[in-house]
């Protein structure tokens, strides 16, 4: 799924709980999550719920990364849904120029989630801009 289509599908929603109900279909359908990645080194930092965030590197040239990640909250996974449409698959640099904050907006998460969910997704962010510039030095 694209970032356009999922503005589009967000925006097709005229309703708060029919996003939501969007937002939790999307976490259902992301791809499993190995229990013996559930680590504390794979944990992110700064999320109330707990939250694990796998890469990998596609060899090219440039290379990109790919993301994988998990949650225990059904709203959360949702978000993790949103966050790797918008980075997996992506080079650091496309990483690094993505206006995530842009996106949150256009979605219209910042109007309907809680502070504590919201600076768990751009922790979740944050973590993936460090492994962008990690895998860009």
């Amino acid at each position: 799924m694209t970032i356009d289509d999922l503005v589009d599908n967000f925006e097709f929603l005229d309703n708060w709980e029919d996003r939501y109900r969007l937002l939790i279909d999307m976490g259902r359908e992301l791809p499993e999550f190995p229990d013996d990645e559930r680590t504390e080194d794979n944990r992110v930092e700064g999320c109330t719920s707990n939250v694990w965030l796998i890469h990998g590197v596609e060899p090219g040239s440039p290379s990109r990364l790919t993301f994988r990640a998990d949650s225990d909250a059904f709203i959360v996974k949702g978000l993790i849904a949103i966050i790797l449409a918008a980075y997996s698959g992506r080079t650091p640099e496309e990483i690094r120029n993505t206006d995530i904050a842009g996106l949150f907006s256009r979605l219209g998460l910042e109007q309907h989630l809680t502070p504590s969910r919201r600076n768990g997704f751009f922790a979740m962010v944050e973590r993936i801009h460090e492994i962008a510039a990690s895998e860009a030095a």
